[in-house]
């Protein structure tokens, strides 16, 4: 049964439409534990997204996920303002390390199996982020949402949504910067690098963050098995990739026939890669800041 088939009668229409949200519970929790730092707190949020959908007349609602997303940041995006407006000064780090720390003292338990696969930096420096920007940098960089869905929801243009998510990339690169170890960085990348080489798909899915997303101009690829069986199909490019900053970011620069053909920037999240954008457009590809590093060293 597709999604737009829906019965007729009553209470199979709800039940069905239960089975359908449960299908994307995982996922909404996620963003929302991303967007929030709190179990407790996205597991309300997920809720009222069942409630808002259960209210709903879903029946023209072709991407049931996507509609899903939309409310799940909504509802955080409001969460969030209301808790940003209730503090009367700007979060600095210290305030963010114990908001966080609170958190956990919530569910201890709970937080921590999160924690352990989003980052407690990450989540430090998402707490110090204005709400809009915390949630386009969460929905786009995280989970490939677009930024005319990302725009649709903080109610601005999808260039000013785009300039939030940029804004909230360079506070957490920078604070990555300051605060993770780069060589490791590097290392991480250096063994992506020689994985892709030698098609070697296990070590490439242990390199990879398990909810990945591989972006290009054209698609998003998500998943770490999904993106690890791409990565190890394509030994030709890895074959001419040289490790890079690109824009400042850990990367690698794609060289054919001895021009810069592509660049891919990485984001990490506990140590894995979480995010890696490929820019195959040559326009772009000429406007970035490219560095070549010494392959194999810091």
């Amino acid at each position: 049964m597709s999604e737009s088939e829906v019965p007729n009668d009553p209470s199979a229409d709800n039940e069905f439409l239960a089975r359908r949200f449960e299908s994307h519970r995982s996922h909404l929790r996620a963003v929302a534990y991303r967007m929030l730092g709190s179990s407790a707190e996205a597991d309300d949020a997920v809720q009222e997204a069942w409630f808002r959908l259960s209210r709903s007349d879903t029946r023209r609602v072709d991407n049931l996920g996507g509609w899903l997303t939309t409310v799940v940041g909504r509802v955080c995006l409001d969460m969030l303002r209301s808790r940003k407006s209730r503090a009367e000064e700007p979060l600095e780090s210290g305030t963010a390390t114990a908001r966080v720390a609170d958190a956990f003292a919530a569910d201890p338990e709970q937080d921590a199996l999160l924690a352990d696969s989003v980052g407690v930096a990450l989540l430090v420096v998402l707490e110090t982020l204005t709400p809009a920007e915390r949630l386009a940098f969460v929905l786009h960089d995280l989970f490939a949402v677009s930024y005319e869905e990302v725009a649709e929801i903080v109610g601005r243009s999808p260039v000013a949504a785009r300039q939030l998510a940029s804004r909230a990339r360079r506070r957490v690169q920078g604070a990555e910067a300051h605060d993770a170890d780069l060589v490791q960085q590097r290392e991480v990348v250096d063994a992506f690098l020689a994985a892709a080489r030698e098609g070697d798909f296990e070590a490439l899915v242990e390199l990879l963050d398990p909810d990945v997303v591989a972006r290009t101009e054209v698609g998003v690829t998500t998943g770490a098995e999904a993106v690890a069986k791409g990565a190890s199909s394509f030994r030709h490019i890895a074959a001419v990739s040289r490790p890079a900053l690109v824009d400042g970011a850990t990367g690698l620069a794609v060289f054919i026939d001895g021009r810069l053909d592509r660049t891919l920037a990485f984001t990490f999240v506990r140590e894995r890669i979480a995010v890696i954008d490929i820019v195959l457009d040559a326009a772009r590809v000429a406007e970035q800041r490219v560095t070549l590093v010494d392959e194999g060293r810091p």
